[in-house]
């Protein structure tokens, strides 16, 4: 019992003190309790056997008791003493019990408290490794920190760098702006030098001229047809009138010049005739050869293509142009990788035959001049050149647009160029003098134009097509379009005119009669960007445009419907298609550098 109490006396004390006790005492806790449970089952029997006897002399002594009385004494104070000492004794055993119970309780409650003394253990442990994560998150969190505040210090001096180059390109770009101004300028008053020089010099030779022929007019001339030559005569007074030397070195001189023809005479226009060609060409940037046309190809029956002769990656970067030379023979291709790569076609293949550079930025268009002998290519960098195909460098720049130039044609004359660029302006350069001539102001986006005689019909992203008088410069009529126009060619007999929009639809329109219209559509067939180009056949009786989805699509003119579908060749969207002018060969090109030939056969 003293072991029991003892065992009572430390779990209160342990529980009142309400402090997890040491790890070495529930040690000794558990032996003591190991040792009471040991001597509690001995001393078992023992009270069970002390309990009987304690009965048993209550029994005896209650007897004995009766029995030394006398006879006489009172019977019921021995029953009730009976009686007490049996409830004394149920009392025992009930307590006895209970102290039993009490026991067992103790054992569950011991139990309970090493559980959950092993749990506080495990959990001290979690503890402890939750501690050391958290000093390793922390110290982690402190090289995160001073990472930051590194990559904080190397951003603000690369932002600061970036703010120092934004203001270098700042100033750089005004720069160039006041160098571009200053060019033109001086571009302006060279031509304006030019032009005067020029108009001195005509007037200079004109007045010779004039005095030439009105000596020579002054003279006889008697042509002796018999013999095939000619003999001068003076008038029958010219010996008696005075003259004085000079006069008859000129006479002399207008006698040589004029020998042995009249002021009427074929040699004489001839020669008067040279002589304006000299003056008319003065300092031009063209040449004899350059101002005869030379004979090209023509076309009866153009060929429907049905498959591709070859495939080829024509630039390193995207292709936006491509056009046939007159004769068919020679193919210019023009990309975002700013030259313009020419390819000889023969037996159908391409074959690469040179390089034209010179352009700061992506090419947009091309175009043959009618010898065939100069291109004329648009430029992202604001200009057109001009390249002769024997030259690598461009013959002739032609800047002056603020924006990019999307179109550079030549006009019916070859010594007028006509661009129209993205500023929403179209101008007029004339070739000879290098300088922009005419100037229209359209305030929108030009896309394409193309020239027919005297009129110059572009194309524009406020959804019309306007045609514009070259005599007069001034807008004559405006055709409303179904959406952006990215696109325009005129037919080979100049009657009608193809518009390429961003509604994914071909229009065809009669110049003769401007509400005659024709759309063409089809299923699939998609404009791929805002510079998509559609073109007609060498005869008129066929279209043909790219799609995005890198098909070629061909329309027949006068079935008004789809003829053929080109597909499997090229990988993205169509950006040009070129007909040879000998119908023979067609070329589409996209963005992804690719070109393919196309042939009937």
């Amino acid at each position: 019992m003293a072991a029991m109490n003892m065992e009572i006396n430390a779990n209160n004390s342990e529980r009142g003190s309400g402090r997890p006790a040491d790890r070495w005492k529930p040690h000794i806790v558990r032996q003591l309790k190991l040792r009471d449970q040991a001597q509690h089952a001995g001393f078992q029997d023992l009270i069970r056997f002390y309990t009987r006897l304690l009965e048993k002399t209550s029994m005896a002594s209650g007897i004995l008791g009766s029995a030394s009385r006398l006879p006489s004494a009172d019977c019921s104070s021995s029953v009730s003493s009976l009686l007490s000492q049996n409830e004394l004794k149920k009392t025992t055993g009930e307590l006895a019990y209970q102290v039993v119970e009490l026991q067992q309780q103790i054992k569950i409650k011991d139990c309970v408290v090493e559980q959950q003394h092993a749990r506080m253990e495990e959990a001290e442990l979690r503890l402890a490794g939750a501690a050391a994560a958290r000093r390793d998150l922390r110290a982690r969190a402190a090289l995160v920190q001073e990472g930051n505040r590194e990559l904080k210090r190397e951003y603000d001096g690369v932002l600061e760098r970036h703010r120092g180059t934004e203001r270098t390109f700042r100033e750089e770009k005004l720069r160039g702006c006041r160098l571009l101004e200053d060019m033109i300028c001086r571009k302006q008053q060279a031509a304006a030098h030019m032009n005067s020089r020029n108009e001195r010099r005509s007037r200079a030779r004109e007045a010779n001229l004039q005095k030439e022929l009105q000596t020579a007019a002054r003279m006889n001339v008697s042509i002796d047809g018999s013999a095939g030559s000619s003999s001068l005569s003076a008038p029958s007074s010219r010996s008696a009138s005075p003259k004085s030397e000079t006069q008859e070195s000129t006479e002399r001189r207008h006698t040589r010049l004029f020998r042995s023809a009249s002021a009427t005479s074929p040699r004489i226009l001839t020669s008067i005739k040279e002589l304006f060609e000299r003056k008319r060409r003065g300092n031009s940037v063209c040449s004899v050869e350059e101002d005869l046309y030379s004979p090209v190809g023509f076309c009866l029956a153009a060929r429907v293509p049905a498959r591709a002769l070859q495939v080829l990656d024509a630039h390193d970067q995207g292709i936006n142009a491509v056009k046939f030379s007159g004769s068919s023979d020679l193919l210019a291709t023009g990309g975002t990788d700013r030259v313009v790569k020419l390819w000889d076609v023969k037996a159908g293949m391409l074959t690469y035959r040179g390089t034209l550079d010179g352009s700061t930025e992506g090419i947009t268009s091309i175009e043959f001049d009618p010898t065939g002998m100069r291109i004329l290519a648009a430029s992202y960098d604001k200009s057109a050149l001009l390249w002769r195909l024997d030259d690598s460098v461009p013959k002739l720049t032609l800047t002056g647009h603020s924006r990019k130039v999307t179109a550079a044609r030549f006009s019916s004359s070859v010594r007028q160029v006509v661009t129209g660029s993205a500023d929403g302006t179209v101008r007029l350069w004339d070739l000879q003098r290098a300088a922009c001539v005419h100037v229209v102001e359209v305030m929108s986006y030009c896309s394409d134009l193309v020239c027919s005689e005297s009129c110059i019909i572009s194309g524009h992203y406020d959804c019309k097509i306007r045609l514009w008088d070259a005599r007069v410069s001034g807008c004559v009529q405006e055709l409303p379009a179904q959406g952006k126009v990215t696109s325009l060619d005129i037919s080979p007999d100049h009657r009608q005119l193809l518009s390429c929009c961003r509604d994914d639809c071909l229009q065809l329109v009669d110049l003769r009669r401007s509400n005659a219209r024709i759309c063409f559509r089809s299923e699939g067939f998609k404009c791929g960007s805002d510079s998509t180009k559609a073109v007609f056949s060498p005869d008129g009786c066929f279209l043909a445009a790219g799609s995005a989805d890198g098909a070629v699509y061909i329309w027949n003119v006068a079935k008004a419907n789809l003829e053929t579908r080109l597909a499997d060749k090229h990988s993205s969207s169509i950006s040009a298609v070129a007909w040879s002018l000998s119908g023979e060969y067609v070329v589409s090109v996209d963005k992804s550098r690719r070109a393919v030939l196309w042939r009937d056969i």
